[in-house]
């Protein structure tokens, strides 16, 4: 990748007593086991050793990290405490007098902000799609009403409403939304550049997730925890606050195999090995391993953390040397094996004589769940251009025949992001197509059926919040 004056220093992992054949078989592993991975920055010692992105997925584009998000925002707390904004012991109704409900419970009036933090508010389900459902788009106000059975900091809870309400208190207490206080105090300094975090419908961050950033971001972020906080010679962070973040601030489990029964911080995960993390849903990862001076940062789009997790105990850990490497034989594989990444479109025939009899034929929908009325494609000698008809306007994509075509489109979460797209036949009356939301960890894949007159689309998500199974699309040609 061009490296920029923003960017982390490189060294060769060589130099930096890296196994290039254990980070082989870390890239061996996720193939094998079917793990999609679409960044990898493996550092040591502050430089990155071993980067690479699997095509069309790229080192510039940045990419939502879920629950990874959370790790900001807390960091974003813990400048806040320095600055005397606020401190853990603050109630958490104390914030928010005007939403309080009528009856405030003794549960609820003894939650803390530490208590956010560890996950440890009392409630017994996620508060999150309470939260959703707010029908006056007040989220605090309905993160307060709902009932809290536990005493707070006894029982643990994985509550994405409680982070939210930590980008809430943060605002309220510094008069600054997240993203805007941790620009000059975050993002600017460690060279992110151009970061996006996702708001409430009344303009607040969502603070538990909605932050997209680059594969490289993610990896400065460990780097300057793995550091305690000092970046080129400047305190960002408070020690004790990554030392009391980092650590167990309550059970969530009795250990054993299981990554998410290690022990929870201050929206960190205690790992085993040792080992703190943040990370996100399908497979967005900040690892930090302290004993070997590491960092490990990824982007993917799988359903399998804990099995993205096991291929880094199993292949990494043990590539870590105590000294230099004078020369490692395999180290030219390794590189060409990073050049080489990519994610193969599907590939079977590249055209097919139906082309000309339903190229530019427009196809009625049935009701589906995308809302989309109308599906319709063009071919030209190596593209075709999509065409779904929505009530809110066409939603049209370019397809490569057989090879990635870039654009943009908001199938994937509802906003123009960068997208990867291509189709080919797997027979002569079905035609594949493949839609890669390269800023997301989501792909779809249309298999559409034509008939005499009539259209069926299958469609399957690599990976999703919702079941697996969804109903065909049907549709018939338009009169």
């Amino acid at each position: 990748m061009q490296k920029t004056e923003t960017s982390l220093p490189r060294k060769s992992p060589e130099e930096l007593g890296i196994s290039s054949e254990k980070v082989i078989g870390f890239l061996d592993a996720l193939q094998e086991r079917g793990l999609e991975a679409h960044g990898f920055m493996l550092l040591r010692h502050g430089h990155v050793a071993v980067e690479g992105w699997w095509d069309p997925y790229a080192p510039e584009l940045p990419h939502m990290l879920f629950s990874l998000s959370k790790s900001f925002t807390s960091t974003a707390i813990g400048m806040a405490v320095h600055e005397g904004l606020l401190t853990l012991d603050d109630p958490v109704v104390s914030y928010f007098p005007e939403d309080l409900p009528s009856e405030v419970s003794e549960n609820l009036a003894a939650m803390k902000i530490r208590h956010l933090l560890m996950m440890g508010t009392g409630h017994d389900k996620d508060t999150t799609d309470a939260l959703h459902d707010a029908e006056d788009g007040n989220w605090a106000k309905a993160f307060l009403a709902l009932p809290v059975p536990h005493e707070p900091g006894t029982h643990f809870l994985y509550n994405t409403g409680a982070t939210y309400m930590l980008s809430a208190i943060l605002q309220k207490a510094s008069g600054q939304r997240l993203l805007d206080y941790l620009q000059s105090r975050l993002f600017e300094p460690l060279g992110i550049l151009g970061p996006t975090w996702e708001t409430c419908p009344r303009g607040i961050h969502t603070g538990g997730y909605g932050l997209s950033v680059t594969t490289e971001d993610i990896a400065k972020f460990g780097q300057l925890y793995l550091q305690k906080g000092v970046w080129h010679g400047k305190r960002l962070i408070e020690e004790d606050w990554i030392e009391e973040a980092t650590g167990k601030q309550i059970s969530n489990g009795d250990g054993g195999d299981s990554d998410w029964a290690q022990g929870y911080g201050y929206q960190f995960w205690r790992c085993r090995h040792g080992v703190y993390r943040g990370d996100g849903a399908f497979g967005q990862f900040c690892i930090v391993l302290p004993e070997q001076d590491a960092v490990v940062a990824i982007t993917a789009g799988t359903g399998d953390l804990q099995g993205v997790l096991n291929c880094v105990w199993e292949h990494l850990l043990d590539a870590f040397l105590p000294e230099p490497v004078q020369e490692d034989e395999r180290l030219s594989e390794l590189q060409e094996r990073l050049a080489k990444l990519r994610l193969d479109m599907p590939g079977f025939e590249p055209r097919s004589d139906m082309e000309a009899r339903i190229g530019g034929k427009i196809y009625d929908l049935e009701e589906n769940r995308f809302s989309l009325q109308s599906f319709r494609i063009d071919f030209g000698e190596d593209s075709a251009c999509l065409t779904f008809e929505k009530e809110e306007g066409d939603e049209i994509i370019t397809l490569g025949r057989q090879s990635w075509a870039m654009g943009q489109s908001p199938v994937f979460g509802g906003r123009d992001t960068r997208t990867a797209s291509s189709f080919t036949w797997k027979a002569p009356d079905q035609l594949l197509l493949s839609i890669r939301g390269v800023e997301t960890p989501f792909c779809i894949t249309m298999e559409v059926r034509f008939g005499e007159e009539d259209i069926k689309i299958d469609h399957k998500f690599n990976v999703s919040f919702e079941a697996d199974e969804d109903r065909p699309i049907v549709g018939k040609a338009a009169r």
